[in-house]
């Protein structure tokens, strides 16, 4: 077997074997592929695309590229919950203790951010002392003694991922389902977890912008938990807006503890409590979707969401003391107001350049190399269909300095649609695929 014939193979629009999957995922790992060609056949997988059978064999080829986290110690169903980003979306800071109050087992890894999405890894280190490089054995101790630990992704899982990745950022070939759907599925397969719950949002603000591709990539998911024999569930969200009040890292720590307290904003809580409604069904808790809506908030209610939220923080060793006072988070030095120049509705944002503001304000990183200003971020104050006055303020811009700041003002300003008619609003749930 030869990298040559699977290129043919592929470019010729014909399916690969799964012997030809497993040959090329072994050989690339191992440096016996040269980028060259590797790059050739993923050039024609992103014009040709894979059948159900090729993605799936992808998938676990990759998977068993790397390292497989055993969970078995973990007594109790685990489900792991992933989203595929977006700008705001602090929901795994308060969807897991809410799901671990309810005594489901909650041992996630998250990653960190790259480009105009911040990851979880990212906005939890903004506590001060709180650690998520631990080591394996205090994870799974951690989960057994307290329900939940939350740590930054294992360098050693789905390695070939990884070297792919690299490759497809550098060859045009990222937007591929195929790729995408495989390189999410082989991170998930080798976490360890029973069942998984996918977010996968749409709009501006997300990756993948177009709902209609974005229904393919989370049937696609779907279908590849469902071959792996592994139940998975996909939540379509909307994200055309921030989600939420804040964008930045410290700024989310503390919207997560404000819904957790029972003060977030309504957006936030309907995309919680239904993620973490389905990840209770998965769990085994009950399959009706109200009732467990209902025994989630009961847990932001009387407070034992924020409990667990902070048991957590003690536990990997950072200053709890935030959950009472968030003001101890890093706070920028300038509170800076884009004002609406006219009257009217809010019609839309382009929610990635909001995002891309962070990143500019020294939010987000565009290299793994570079540090992050765990203060800075955005503040919207007015979402899609909200009136608004000429000289109100829609957004506030978090900086450091107040020219970093000013810098983005008509970058924003030019993000925001503004319509003299009232303007319906925004949906967050799209579609639930199961």
């Amino acid at each position: 077997m030869n990298i040559n014939e699977i290129i043919k193979t592929k470019r010729d629009q014909k399916e690969l074997t799964t012997e030809q999957i497993d040959f090329f995922v072994r050989e690339y790992s191992l440096g016996n592929i040269p980028d060259y060609q590797a790059s050739s056949l993923l050039m024609a997988i992103y014009l040709n695309g894979m059948s159900e059978k090729e993605i799936y064999d992808l998938t676990v080829a990759m998977t068993a590229s790397g390292e497989i986290v055993d969970l078995s110690q973990i007594e109790g169903i685990k489900v792991d919950k992933h989203s595929t980003g977006g700008i705001g979306d602090k929901v795994t800071m308060v969807v897991m203790p809410l799901v671990a109050s309810c005594g489901v087992p909650v041992a996630k890894m998250s990653g960190r951010g790259l480009g105009y999405t911040q990851g979880t890894i990212d906005k939890l280190d903004s506590i001060p002392n709180f650690r998520t490089d631990i080591e394996m054995d205090e994870f799974i101790r951690n989960v057994k003694r307290i329900g939940i630990a939350l740590m930054g992704q294992s360098e050693k899982v789905a390695l070939a991922d990884k070297k792919l990745y690299a490759l497809r950022d550098v060859t045009a070939t990222v937007e591929s389902i195929p790729l995408i759907a495989s390189s999410i599925m082989s991170k998930k397969l080798a976490a360890g977890c029973d069942k998984i719950l996918l977010e996968v949002t749409c709009g501006s603000g997300a990756f993948m912008e177009d709902e209609v591709r974005a229904r393919v990539l989370a049937r696609t998911m779907v279908d590849i938990g469902r071959k792996a024999r592994k139940e998975t569930i996909a939540v379509l969200t909307n994200m055309n807006q921030p989600l939420g009040k804040y964008a930045g890292n410290a700024l989310e720590v503390k919207e997560a503890i404000e819904t957790l307290k029972g003060n977030g904003e309504p957006d936030v809580v309907r995309v919680c409590l239904v993620l973490g409604a389905y990840m209770l069904k998965l769990a085994g808790v009950d399959d009706n979707i109200p009732n467990n809506i209902k025994l989630l908030q009961s847990k932001i209610d009387n407070g034992e969401g924020l409990e667990k939220f902070k048991e957590l923080i003690s536990r990997q060793w950072g200053d709890s003391r935030v959950i009472d006072d968030p003001e101890m988070l890093p706070k920028a030095k300038y509170r800076i107001p884009l004002n609406s120049l006219e009257a009217g509705y809010i019609a839309g944002f382009d929610a990635k350049v909001i995002g891309q503001a962070v990143v500019n304000l020294g939010g987000g990183r565009l290299k793994k190399e570079d540090s992050i200003d765990y203060a800075v971020g955005i503040e919207t104050v007015k979402k899609i269909g909200d009136e608004i006055k000429e000289g109100e303020p829609i957004l506030y811009i978090h900086a450091n300095t107040e020219t970093q700041g000013l810098l983005q003002i008509e970058t924003l300003r030019s993000s925001i649609k503004i319509s003299k008619e009232p303007v319906e609003k925004a949906k967050e749930i799209l579609d639930i695929i199961e």
